[in-house]
Formats: C-alpha cells, structure tokens, sequence
C-alpha cells in the first residue's frame, strides 16, 4: 500500500484557552493544555483499509505502546499574526508569505528551521514575562523546553489513549475539522468537544511540523534524539485543508525536507522535558 502523498512528495524531490484576537507573546502565555504522563498506542492495525505503510510497526503487528511523559501543548497552531509578532521582535528573516494571510489563521510557508525558531523566542519570552503562568514557569525553571511536539507526543494529544482513528471518533466527521475545502480557516473555527483535550485543529486546516526525524516505525524516543545533525526528513502531523479524510486520521504521518515552505505546513509549540 502507498505512503500519504505528502511524504512521496518530499522524499523524491527533495490550561486556557486564549482569545482568537490575540497574538504573540500574548497568547502563548496561557494558551497550553497539559498532557499527562503515560502510554499510548501507535500505528495502524495491517487489517485497517485506511492505514498506510509507515504507520504499521512491523508487517506481523500494526501498533506498539510508547510511554509518554507529562508535556504542555498549544491549544491551536501558530497563528499569522503570532508569528508575525516574532518577525517584528527580532528581525527575523521569514518568507514573506508567511506574514501574508490573516492575523487568525494557521501561519504556513515557515519551514522546520523558522519553526524552531520560534520556539527559542518564546520561550525566552515565557522565562522573562510575568505574566506567564506559574505552572510554566516552574517548568521552565526545572529545564522544560518550548519546542515543537515529538511524534509520540503529537499522537497522544491528537487521539488520547483509546486508539481512535480520528480526535473527536471512528468516523470522518466535517464538523469537527477543516479538510476536503479549498484553503486554511481561522484557528479553533471548529471546535472539538470530544477530542480528549479539546484541542483545535489537530485533524486538518494545515499539516504541523514536529521534532521528530521520519524514521520507519517501531518508534523510540532515541529517535528524537539521535541523528538530529543530519539533512533528515521530518515527520508532519495531522493533514491539511484540502487533503481526504484519509489523511487527517490522528496515525496518518507525512515527512518533508527542514527547509521545505508549503502553503499547507505549519506548526503547533509543546513544552516538554528533554
């Protein structure tokens, strides 16, 4: 069975809610849900007609357990005019695209370097603002990191411990995403009352970059450890406005090259104990 389109693509060439007005520092000061610790199942069973290859963990076994530490993950993806604040607070140079949609919607055409760079901003932000939350502050102070998500704990905030195909269920659902459509909608425009921690966006509206590398199941945190030197692919979640339901399934994985800018790729910031 084929692989999702987006990562052929790229392999062959190359505890608040915030406002939606909000942008940057503002909003990522208090727009992070916890996770707790513990496992979650990853992968796709062989017997699934809508699983790809590379969410198999062997050909004999679909899914493995991976045990998860405790994160903080972004209620909803990056924003235009989040990162546009970045942009004017440090100069930094990014496509001029990415500063070009409206202030609400998921900010795209930011590669995984610009992601990452982002992420170092805020969380100097978060040490120095007082307003952050003291629960972040701690965590921060004990050597928590603002990152991008790893893969493991994409999955776990997207689908829970329960093994469901999509975050709210079993069943396509197109009031619960954005997919099948034409072009990105504001964040949180589709709320998510049974996704296991209402996040927004996790199925669709825009692929999101993570920090782990595309390596073949079965899945390791070594993996995100290991290797980060080189020129690899890394791994993108969650599916994008225009793709079929197939592909915003919480298992479904696509990969791109680090320095790859797509109207249909952005990210989302965790806070996590490396």
């Amino acid at each position: 069975m084929r692989v999702p389109l987006v990562v052929a693509l790229f392999v062959v060439p190359l505890f608040f809610v915030p406002s939606r007005a909000q942008t940057a520092p503002e909003a990522g000061l208090s727009g992070f849900v916890e996770v707790p610790a513990g496992p979650i199942t990853m992968g796709t069973d062989p017997a699934d007609p809508l699983g790809y290859e590379n969410e198999r963990w062997s050909p004999a076994g679909g899914t493995g357990s991976v045990e998860v530490a405790a994160f903080f993950i972004s209620q909803h993806e990056v924003t235009v005019g989040e990162f546009r604040t970045f942009v004017e607070a440090t100069s930094f140079r990014a496509d001029p695209q990415a500063l070009a949609g409206p202030a609400d919607h998921p900010v795209t055409f930011v590669s995984w370097t610009d992601a990452l760079a982002y992420c170092r901003w805020l969380e100097g932000v978060l040490k120095t603002r007082p307003a952050t939350p003291a629960r972040l502050q701690q965590a921060l102070k004990d050597g928590w990191r603002v990152s991008l998500p790893t893969e493991a704990e994409w999955e776990k905030a997207a689908r829970g411990s329960d093994r469901r195909t999509f975050p709210w269920g079993n069943e396509p659902r197109k009031d619960r995403a954005n997919y099948e459509m034409t072009a990105t909608t504001p964040v949180g425009r589709f709320p998510c009352p049974e996704c296991p921690f209402g996040l927004d966006d996790m199925a669709g509206n825009v692929w999101e970059w993570t920090r782990s590398p595309y390596q073949p199941y079965p899945y390791t945190t070594a993996d995100d450890r290991d290797n980060l030197g080189v020129d690899a692919l890394w791994v993108i979640r969650g599916g994008h406005f225009a793709d079929p339901a197939r592909l915003v399934r919480a298992a479904a994985r696509g990969a791109a090259d680090p320095g790859a800018r797509r109207a249909f790729i952005g990210f989302r910031i965790a806070i996590s104990r490396f």
